[in-house]
């Protein structure tokens, strides 16, 4: 709802929003401009004072007005002729034109009613409803995704465009909803929609009739300052009955041009002093580095409507499309996703069409749209479910849970629940869980198990559809094909070969950047931004489905690297294995936030065997802040596949790594990573309880030894795998 609630005004009005959001930022410069501009009176110099020195100057002076920046301004006639000027008060002589600047109006027309009057008002009003909705709305999911109120300002993950829009609303809501604010105050002032009251006291009848007081002995004048004066209007010429008008900071009153007595007097009315307050925190007049502030955050509204628009482009290219979706009340079957990225929708269009081959009538949805009430002929509901983070629900399954929990009853259509995850990470699966979860206490009817697929596997996605099919009383085959992300042509540069004489021949591969296009550095896409640790996937020839490596290098290194290892019939590896510098692959590249080194001081113990080493050497390489990183690192013969073998000791030497312990398991001890760890049980133990961070890198069997070995190690101090899991202190990223 808040997504929805933020996405289609911003798309809607996004043309209007930029032009005000412009126009107001370059108006914003105009009050301190002005004020830099304009000579300023000294502090102590009174109204009669100065009116006094202008009269000299300017014997026909009619009036003498001060705006808020300081500056001053004489109108006078000489000779019938009128003439106007910005005033020195020191002097009270002219020192500049004051004809009005011909852009400042322009922009000021334009910023006000777009050159279009009283309906212009009203759709710049919409505009500035429109900004209002966006600046909450945006503050409400900055404060989700940051991890609540207290986290606002938490480091941000993700592609370019999408940290960038954040960064900049984090910055940027506060002024935006102000500006908004204000300008829609204003606009309910000009159509007295907000009560508009006077201070102008009754014009005075009783006048002496007398003319000719001198300017110094009006009392109210000597007694009021040059910085609460507004305006003051001299008596017309010849008329005994005219006076003195004084308005000020305070309010307005008449002066008696014969003896410059109060006549009358009127304060602000409360409205009056509220609207003056927001006319000020609107357009910055009196308030002129406030004014500076607010025109920088406006600034802000372009760039965020351009990276909020490649966000929307994103997520609908992420999303397929879904042919033949029946509407909800007619669907027999309710396929209802959640997803983050897009991928399970994927997985959700091979399901519809399957499931309507077979005769089923389905209609999929969002899993946040979820509503039973609308499922008038469905006769079973099937969730597929992705998870975020630390066992959040996805973008697509906002408030699903707080819907079946707000349910008098569970739906009578039975459920079917699929979760899809990562097992390396210790939230696999959780949000589904959490479904299943709240659906069974709920008392929700199951008519299949519950199950998984684990890295968007296709042949599990195809097993479980076996199982739905048999529990539906059909055939059903789930061939699925993962729409891919943008592919690129990756040229081999160099390679370097070990493990030949061990029968593990194995291969570090270094690739050139692709160029990238502009798109792609703005939303972030393809390889203009990754990172050691990341996945890479190659599309073999001869296959349509592509096979994931963990990356060896980031972006600001400026070449891709991978360790590939030669396995025996394995199509993909035994391609790269046989690459030559000038050779070409086809790939792509795959986020994986989960299996990052994080930012700060805290140490690093980085746990890896054979291939592995690939994402750790990658973290070293880029530890150019000498981050304390502790290497134990598993091979089969330092002779033959001491993968990195230089390079660590290199990294060593100036700093980048701290410690690099090595486990050989060809010889006469055979002696394995988790030996390793064992032998140093006391260092890895103090590291740990002192806020290291455990990563490991390899094969299934060796992260289970490891996770067996740490267990050992940490049992005097309370301590396990699964806590440090939890607190996201102990990443994997196994294979």
């Amino acid at each position: 709802m808040i997504r929805a609630l933020h996405r289609w005004p911003g798309l809607l009005a996004l043309a209007l929003v930029t032009v005000l959001a412009l126009s107001g930022a370059v108006l914003s410069v105009f009050p301190a401009a002005e004020r830099l501009a304009s000579p300023q009176a000294e502090a102590r110099l009174s109204v009669a004072d100065l009116a006094t020195r202008i009269q000299t100057a300017y014997p026909g002076v009619e009036q003498i007005r001060r705006a808020p920046s300081g500056r001053i301004t004489a109108y006078w006639f000489d000779d019938g002729a009128p003439g106007a000027a910005i005033i020195d008060p020191a002097t009270g002589q002219g020192v500049a034109s004051a004809d009005p600047s011909q852009t400042r109006r322009w922009l000021t027309n334009l910023h006000r009613s777009l050159f279009l009057g009283d309906g212009g008002r009203m759709v710049t009003a919409a505009g500035a409803a429109a900004m209002l909705v966006l600046a909450l709305s945006g503050a409400l999911l900055v404060a989700r995704r940051a991890g609540g109120w207290r986290h606002w300002f938490a480091p941000l993950r993700g592609p370019l465009s999408g940290r960038l829009h954040v960064e900049i609303a984090r910055v940027a809501v506060l002024g935006l909803a102000l500006s908004s604010v204000t300008a829609l105050w204003m606009t309910a002032t000009t159509f007295e929609l907000l009560p508009v009251e006077s201070s102008m006291p009754a014009f005075p009848a009783n006048a002496s009739g007398e003319t000719g007081v001198a300017l110094g002995a009006i009392e109210l004048l000597g007694q009021t300052p040059v910085a609460d004066l507004r305006a003051l209007n001299f008596p017309y010429p010849g008329d005994a009955t005219d006076v003195f008008t004084l308005k000020t900071d305070r309010g307005t009153g008449y002066l008696d041009q014969g003896t410059g007595a109060a006549l009358a007097w009127s304060d602000l009315t409360g409205w009056e002093r509220a609207f003056e307050t927001i006319y000020m925190l609107h357009t910055g007049q009196g308030a002129a580095l406030l004014g500076l502030v607010l025109g920088l955050m406006a600034l802000g509204v372009p760039v965020m409507g351009a990276t909020g628009v490649l966000l929307w482009l994103a997520g609908r290219r992420a999303r397929p499309r879904i042919h033949g979706n029946q509407p909800a009340g007619r669907a027999e079957t309710i396929l209802l996703v959640g997803s983050e990225g897009g991928s399970t929708w994927g997985f959700a269009a091979t399901l519809h069409a399957a499931l309507t081959a077979a005769g089923q009538s389905v209609h999929a949805a969002p899993m946040s749209t979820f509503a039973p009430g609308r499922y008038a002929r469905a006769r079973r509901i099937i969730v597929l479910a992705a998870t975020y983070g630390d066992g959040d629900a996805p973008a697509s399954a906002k408030g699903f849970l707080d819907r079946l929990n707000a349910l008098e009853r569970a739906p009578d259509a039975p459920l079917a629940v699929l979760g899809f995850g990562d097992r390396s990470f210790p939230a696999y699966c959780a949000f589904a869980q959490e479904v299943l979860a709240a659906a069974t206490a709920k008392g929700w009817a199951e008519f299949a198990p519950f199950d998984t697929v684990d890295r968007q596997s296709p042949q599990e996605f195809a097993r479980w559809g076996r199982t739905l099919g048999s529990a539906l009383g059909i055939e059903l085959e789930l061939a699925h094909q993962p729409v891919l992300p943008t592919c690129e042509t990756l040229t081999l540069t160099s390679r370097r070969d070990y493990g030949d004489e061990v029968q593990a021949p194995t291969a570090i591969l270094r690739f050139a950047l692709p160029r990238t296009t502009l798109w792609q550095r703005l939303s972030g896409q393809g390889f203009a931004r990754f990172q050691a640790g990341d996945l890479i996937g190659i599309l073999p020839e001869g296959s349509a489905v592509p096979r994931l490596y963990s990356l060896a290098s980031s972006r600001r290194d400026g070449f891709i690297e991978i360790v590939v290892k030669k396995q025996p019939g394995g199509l993909c590896s035994v391609q790269l294995s046989s690459l030559d510098p000038g050779d070409t692959v086809t790939a792509f590249v795959r986020r994986n936030p989960g299996f990052r080194p994080g930012r700060g001081r805290t140490p690093l113990i980085l746990i890896g065997a054979g291939t592995g080493i690939g994402p750790l050497a990658g973290f070293v390489r880029d530890n150019t802040g000498r981050r304390p990183v502790h290497l134990f690192f598993g091979m089969r013969d330092p002779g033959s596949d001491f993968l990195y073998g230089a390079d660590l000791r290199r990294w060593q030497a100036d700093g980048r790594l701290s410690r690099l312990v090595t486990a050989v398991s060809r010889g006469v001890r055979p002696h394995y990573v988790q030996d390793a760890l064992r032998s140093e049980a006391a260092q890895v133990a103090g590291l740990i309880q002192n806020g290291a961070r455990v990563m490991v890198c390899g094969g299934r069997g060796m992260a289970a030894g490891v996770a067996d070995a740490l267990a050992e190690i940490l049992a005097p101090t309370g301590l396990t795998p699964a806590m440090l899991k939890s607190e996201g202190r102990y990443v994997e990223d196994v294979y």
